[in-house]
């Protein structure tokens, strides 16, 4: 295994940054797909979608700190009615402190660049699922022409001094016309969000080598764990011959330029989770509209409804749980907080139709008159609702077929402000690295290994409850959101550092 040597980022609170003390005082430039607020119109009146979740509300407060811009996918007709004439609006409404640039995205874009490549190909073939991609030509033109239109945004914003940070796989090939255009100069940092597959797996990928050729525009590129960066030299190893990897240091020589490959896990903002769940006092009327009962414990899962999540199968373990071991039913209730996610695609409406019908076949199956196995909330929760109820719930579900990192395990170990919940995790999370030895561990496509791990953590004694929980909050804390952007600051400093010399010393 080679050696990361991610420099240590800078820990300071949030509030203790500024433009000043993050990236060298260089201007920070966000590229992604989503936006972090969006225009929209009901009954008459104006409203303003704000981040809630992922990486939007990971990095607007940040934005807020620092100021910059942030340039992303514009998706809405009151969307362009809210810019100047360079598409461009201050945000937050009330208290502007950065710029967001909207881009603007044809239909056709929109279904071929976003729901066709970026979803059809790139996030199965990343999730290990081949046998689900769907790739069409049209899909690759328009991820190309989109790609490039992005990047073109950026040059029209940056300068020799910007630190550009681009988010995910919807921009894989950005980077590379970014440096075409800008040189040397500008810093170029990409993190990618979601698992980075085998050399096996990989192979298989349409247009392959030229998704790598883009991204080895940056300087650096992030994954969320060292199996991620691995499989990432690997395939530029294996698929690109003019480009050489140094095992031992995690960078690769390409076209006469070092692009480093580290692990940078993301977190989430612990104290501001620990607050918000602590100050929650609304669980007993939660409780009371869903009909459970204070004797039964809870068993809390929240994700969207893919094919990746392991949805299916971990219903599937509940059900061989209230099988084997009946003194569970009206004992444990699985609370589901499901979102429906990219309908448009077959393969998220198959699972979701699955999850549906399982559901009901459970509850038909278990239910009484005053216990329904299994709970579904589908309404909008706010954050402090979520902590809130992260911090009440006797278990946290995530057993994902695959994923990146998934946040939930962070933000369910900061909730817990009594330290007596069990978090039960899928193997095949990349959080799995991280907080694996002190969770429960599951294979979700084993139902009997998985509804004997569900067993074990309700008759989990107290005592080893709370020391797990306490390890998994050591190390969501020590892993918080405020270490992954001081690590990407640390990376572009470094970067920085390295070109200041090499031109002093010519």
């Amino acid at each position: 295994m080679y050696n990361i040597r991610t420099p240590t980022g800078d820990r300071t609170e949030l509030a203790d940054w500024n433009h000043d003390s993050l990236f060298g005082g260089r201007e920070l430039i966000v590229v992604s797909n989503r936006q972090p607020y969006r225009h929209d119109r009901a009954d008459g009146e104006l409203s303003i979608g704000r981040p809630t979740g992922g990486l939007t509300a990971s990095l607007d407060p940040v934005m807020q700190r620092i100021g910059g811009t942030w340039i992303a996918w514009g998706d809405g007709d009151v969307d362009r009615k809210h810019v100047d004439d360079a598409g461009q609006v201050a945000v937050p409404p009330e208290d502007p402190s950065y710029t967001l640039r909207r881009a603007w995205l044809s239909d056709e874009q929109v279904e071929e660049y976003y729901y066709g490549f970026s979803n059809r190909v790139l996030w199965p073939l990343c999730h290990s699922s081949l046998s689900t991609i769907r790739s069409k030509q049209s899909y690759w033109e328009q991820y190309r022409e989109t790609n490039e239109q992005f990047a073109d945004i950026v040059c029209e914003e940056a300068d020799n001094q910007s630190v550009i940070w681009l988010q995910d796989y919807h921009l894989a090939l950005a980077p590379n016309r970014i440096r075409s255009q800008l040189g040397e100069e500008p810093v170029l940092m990409q993190f990618w969000h979601i698992p980075w597959p085998s050399w096996d797996v990989y192979r298989g990928c349409p247009h392959g080598s030229e998704l790598l050729r883009g991204l080895l525009g940056n300087d650096m590129v992030g994954f969320h764990t060292d199996r991620f960066c691995h499989n990432f030299l690997k395939c530029v190893e294996s698929a690109l011959p003019d480009a050489t990897v140094n095992w031992r240091q995690g960078n690769i020589s390409f076209q006469g330029r070092k692009i480093r490959v580290r692990t940078i896990p993301i977190g989430a903002p612990f104290d501001d989770i620990q607050e918000e769940a602590a100050s929650y006092d609304q669980f007993e009327q939660f409780k009371d509209s869903y009909g459970i009962s204070d004797d039964t414990k809870i068993a809390v899962s929240v994700e969207r409804t893919d094919y990746s999540k392991g949805i299916p199968e971990r219903l599937n373990a509940f059900e061989l749980l209230w099988e084997r071991n009946p003194r569970w039913r009206g004992q444990v209730t699985h609370v589901m907080n499901c979102s429906e996610s990219r309908s448009e695609i077959a393969a998220y409406n198959e699972v979701q139709q699955r999850v549906k019908n399982r559901v009901e076949e459970i509850n038909e199956q278990f239910g009484t008159d005053d216990w329904q196995p299994i709970v579904e909330v589908n309404e909008y929760l706010s954050q402090q609702e979520l902590y809130g109820i992260y911090r009440e719930s006797d278990l946290c579900l995530v057993s994902p077929i695959r994923d990146g990192m998934n946040l939930i395990t962070h933000e369910y170990s900061a909730a817990q402000v009594d330290s007596d919940g069990v978090l039960v995790l899928s193997t095949q999370a990349g959080a799995h690295d991280l907080m694996g030895d002190a969770a429960i561990s599951v294979s979700p496509h084993d139902p009997g290994q998985f509804a004997d791990r569900l067993q074990k953590a309700l008759t989990m004694p107290p005592q080893k409850r709370r020391s797990r929980m306490d390890q998994l909050q050591q190390i969501a804390n020590n892993n918080n959101l405020q270490s992954w952007i001081g690590k990407h600051d640390a990376v572009a400093r470094q970067v920085a550092s390295e070109r200041e010399r090499s031109r002093t010393s010519v």
